[in-house]
């Protein structure tokens, strides 16, 4: 089992009582992973950390250094913007969501407010090892690449059948 380790940004740890199986089928099932064999999945999750932050607990703030990712194993965590000085929720994420994907690839900011709307349980996944898995196998860069590109693309296709609705 690996063992919870300090969090700087204020989460409540403990050492992980979920298994490393556990983990690796969780991690299998973000979209994100898709591309990653099952050994590449066990350094992911072996690597990785699990943290609890209990109902209203802040877990990110909006601009802050980003550079790890959460994938939700239980509970409901809720997105917000901020809007002249208020609080927005602009999305709500449970089970099997990853929040952060950018910062496993790339040095950002947070773009969002992330707080445990329910008690949640995540695993946090940082950016250094993350690359490490993508420079030790070219193959899951590339399968990584071709995710986010699709992805990309699918977005870029979504605004496009919003724009009308903003035009002149």
């Amino acid at each position: 089992m690996r063992l919870a380790v300090e969090e700087p940004e204020g989460g409540l740890h403990r050492d992980s009582d979920l298994a490393l199986d556990d983990d690796i089928r969780i991690l299998s099932g973000v979209s994100l992973f898709s591309g990653l064999t099952a050994e590449q999945l066990r350094l992911l999750a072996f690597g990785a950390e699990s943290i609890r932050f209990p109902a209203g607990r802040e877990i990110y703030r909006e601009g802050a250094a980003a550079d790890c990712a959460y994938v939700i194993v239980q509970g409901r965590v809720v997105l917000y913007r901020d809007s002249n000085g208020e609080a927005i929720a602009v999305s709500r994420l449970g089970e099997g969501a990853i929040l952060g994907e950018l910062a496993l690839v790339a040095e950002t900011k947070r773009l969002t407010y992330a707080a445990a709307e329910t008690d949640v349980e995540l695993i946090r996944l940082n950016r250094s090892l993350f690359r490490r898995i993508l420079e030790e196998y070219p193959e899951a860069a590339a399968a990584l690449h071709r995710r986010l590109t699709e992805e990309l693309h699918e977005f870029l296709q979504r605004i496009e059948r919003l724009a009308p609705k903003f035009g002149e």
